[in-house]
């Protein structure tokens, strides 16, 4: 079988380390007007945006850096063919697939190191 490439549609979210969860919620949803789109206290993070962007923000002071990013996520249109394609091409696959909220994502690490998410439904159906 022919394996085709995956068809990214849209940049699906970002998710970054910050020093101070409430400083850059305040900042975001000031300065954007994002809204609070799920709470997540257990991991001292959060999702904030709106109906076409979301920002998954984790407190973590140790790995906040400037200009970092934890992992960015990308909607496939052919999620169904990602484990093969990814398999056949030695792409690392750290988590296996992942069940979140309403959609399935997979996690793989590209040459540099920076993790990708690869998701299902866009936002999860947030």
């Amino acid at each position: 079988m022919k394996l085709h490439p995956l068809h990214a549609t849209t940049l699906d979210h970002v998710t970054l380390y910050v020093n101070n969860l409430a400083e850059s919620v305040n900042f975001y949803t000031t300065l954007f007007g994002f809204e609070i789109k799920k709470e997540q206290p257990a991991d001292r993070s959060l999702i904030i945006g709106n109906d076409a962007i979301k920002l998954c923000l984790y407190e973590d002071p140790e790995k906040a850096k400037p200009g970092g990013i934890a992992h960015f996520g990308l909607h496939v249109q052919n999620f169904s063919e990602i484990v093969e394609k990814c398999e056949s091409l030695g792409v690392p696959m750290p988590y296996g697939i992942v069940n979140w909220e309403k959609s399935r994502s997979i996690y793989i690490v590209d040459p540099n190191g920076y993790e990708i998410e690869l998701s299902e439904v866009k936002g999860g159906g947030l």
